[in-house]
């Protein structure tokens, strides 16, 4: 079965990195380098999040809620008013107080600005959510399931690049800089192949 970031990749190559670009107000290049950093920092933090009892019941009443997958079927419409979306709450709960320095590395991947990441941020995170709650109820996940998927989904990244996942997570332990940030780069090329790099 396909992975999340197989639906992911599906979902934001193409056309979806130009119009995300756009809505940044930045260059198409480090806007694929931003995501693909951005995606392995957010599932690695969800993953986290997910293994106490009480954080699996909060992220399943979540996508039970408010993240069913049909924001994907219409994802140019959603791209086209994503600032206003809920971006960013979903980023309060999945980074918490470490969000400053997820944003700081993810400027140094990419060469993008602090304000060109703080706006993709949000656009980000309600996708990934929706392609969670979309494998969620294909796979009729509880709680507890979606905690095994989530790890599974971690796992399948620290085995493609096992060092860089390393430093990654030590960076979702801490307030740091961001500067181990720049080994996400090898975790997305990994598992995300080529379809980030610029056409």
């Amino acid at each position: 079965m396909s992975s999340l970031f197989d639906l992911l990749s599906s979902q934001l190559g193409g056309d979806a990195i130009g119009q995300i670009s756009r809505q940044i107000g930045a260059d198409e290049e480090g806007t694929s380098k931003a995501v693909a950093g951005a995606l392995p920092m957010m599932m690695a933090a969800l993953s986290r999040n997910a293994q106490s009892q009480d954080g699996a019941a909060s992220l399943f009443n979540a996508l039970s809620r408010d993240h069913d997958g049909s924001l994907l079927d219409d994802l140019g419409g959603f791209l086209g008013q994503a600032q206003s979306g809920p971006g960013e709450d979903i980023l309060g709960h999945v980074f918490g107080n470490r969000r400053s320095s997820v944003e700081s590395g993810l400027s140094q991947l990419s060469g993008l600005d602090l304000g060109s990441i703080g706006k993709l941020l949000p656009i980000l995170a309600p996708i990934i959510l929706a392609a969670l709650g979309k494998k969620q109820r294909s796979r009729h996940l509880d709680p507890g399931g979606l905690t095994d998927f989530l790890n599974t989904e971690r796992h399948q990244a620290e085995k493609a690049a096992p060092r860089e996942f390393s430093m990654l997570e030590s960076l979702l332990d801490r307030d740091g800089d961001g500067q181990v940030i720049d080994d996400v780069a090898s975790i997305a090329t990994s598992v995300l192949g080529n379809l980030f790099r610029p056409r």
